[in-house]
């Protein structure tokens, strides 16, 4: 167990459920909360964001921002080099080069940061199956964007499942990352003319990504990730296989 305390008194935060994030016709849309900003472009006047925002209040935000991403870089280190239990609050601010009360303002706890990684992790794949290249991307045949989705989810999994234990999670297949996910998939299986209920299908095989099963997969019964990856594959095409 953590028991991290911050050096100063900690701001109460926490990670609030989504009341549309069930909706398929709201999940189907692309959401400012989820997306990658780089994703989203506005013309603006050249002045209006000086006019709106004062020189050293964007500069504190902008410097916020950054301060941000660089605790996230850290603790994704972290994790990396030394699983979920090796993430403290602590360590991550000594990662960073920065106090600990630092960390704690702007992730509430440790399972605030871990939630926050989880959003980042999230965001980057978001971006990569709706704006990167082929096959994950647009432009391949949906088939082909299904397989390489899940062999996406799959190359990040022993980090992502990291990350989903020490969050403790709760609420996940209502939040708008899953629906999102989900809604990819379910866009992808009526492109293929599946038939049947669409959204359940959708949660099936999303079910077979699910990082804690994945990882007891690897980690117990002893199966090598390429082993899970043809898996996903070959249960694609076993499914599609009648509707093609």
């Amino acid at each position: 167990m953590n028991c991290d305390t911050p050096d100063s008194t900690p701001s109460n935060s926490s990670h609030s459920s989504d009341p549309h994030a069930t909706d398929p016709a709201f999940a189907a849309a692309p959401r400012p909360g989820v997306l990658p900003l780089e994703a989203v472009a506005v013309d603006l006047p050249p002045t209006a964001l000086t006019t709106a925002l004062p020189v050293a209040e964007h500069s504190e935000r902008s410097d916020a921002v950054r301060n941000r991403q660089l605790l996230l870089d850290a603790a994704e280190e972290l994790v990396r080099e030394f699983g979920a239990d090796g993430v403290t609050m602590d360590a991550v601010a000594k990662r960073a080069g920065v106090g600990k009360g630092t960390v704690f303002r702007r992730f509430g706890n440790r399972a605030g940061l871990m939630l926050a990684l989880l959003d980042q992790s999230e965001q980057k794949l978001q971006a990569a199956f709706m704006f990167g290249p082929p096959p994950l991307g647009p432009g391949a045949p949906p088939l082909q964007r299904l397989i390489a989705y899940g062999r996406a989810r799959l190359a990040g999994i022993e980090v992502e499942g990291e990350m989903r234990r020490a969050a403790d999670e709760s609420g996940r297949y209502a939040s708008a990352p899953y629906n999102i996910s989900k809604t990819h998939v379910s866009l992808l299986l009526r492109q293929l003319d599946m038939n049947g209920d669409i959204a359940l299908t959708a949660d099936t095989l999303l079910a077979i990504l699910d990082a804690g099963l994945v990882l007891h997969q690897l980690r117990v019964l002893g199966y090598r990730p390429e082993q899970i990856a043809d898996h996903w594959e070959n249960v694609v095409r076993a499914l599609v296989a009648p509707a093609q």
